[in-house]
């Protein structure tokens, strides 16, 4: 039996990009990182294109297009820019969708808890009269309890800390907050393990 050897080539793109750790291009091609290493030393690979990776990816998203004069081989770098440029820009169009799916959850619920406030006399009416015939008061308690003020409030404060904390994911998923980024590549690699995990 004959055990399949790695893939250095794509190994070295994937290293010289910068966008994954080490560790996570270990696990993907099965060989160790400490292979990896080893490698990467022996033939000089640089965690380079790493800031290159997240102008690429920025760009991907507005559309626009990436120069770059300093590389030792454009035509090469220029691939492996593109090639994590595009599965950034995928990770981040995905976030997009899902924060604004969660967000229009949110504005939904909103509306239904405004709907509850407004005709909680309404509301309170009918749960009396669908609870007139019941030997206890404990379902028509539990059921004025949920529309009632103190259970509203809390509800309010959910929702306003979700959509707090929605706010804060999209300026981030649209770079609405870009702040100076760190010019380290391991950055960009924890983020990129992060989501590797959860995909």
């Amino acid at each position: 039996m004959t055990i399949k050897q790695p893939d250095w080539e794509a190994i070295e793109r994937a290293y010289r990009a910068g966008a994954l750790s080490i560790r996570t291009i270990a696990d993907r091609n099965r060989v160790s990182d400490t292979a990896i290493r080893k490698k990467a030393k022996a033939l000089g690979w640089a965690r380079d294109l790493s800031e290159q990776v997240r102008k690429e990816v920025r760009n991907k998203l507005v559309r626009g297009e990436v120069r770059d004069d300093q590389c030792a081989n454009p035509e090469r770098d220029a691939e492996i820019i593109e090639e994590a440029a595009e599965e950034g820009a995928t990770v981040v169009r995905s976030h997009r969708r899902d924060i604004r799916k969660a967000a229009n959850l949110a504005n939904l619920l909103m509306d239904d808890l405004l709907t509850t406030i407004k005709r909680r006399e309404e509301i309170e009416d009918a749960i009396t009269e669908e609870t007139a015939d019941d030997e206890s008061g404990f379902r028509r308690g539990s059921m004025l309890a949920a529309v009632a003020l103190p259970s509203n409030a809390k509800t309010l404060f959910q929702l306003s800390s979700a959509m707090k904390n929605l706010q804060v994911l999209e300026r981030t998923a649209f770079g609405l907050d870009d702040k100076e980024q760190s010019k380290d590549s391991d950055e960009l690699s924890q983020l990129m393990d992060e989501l590797s995990k959860d995909a």
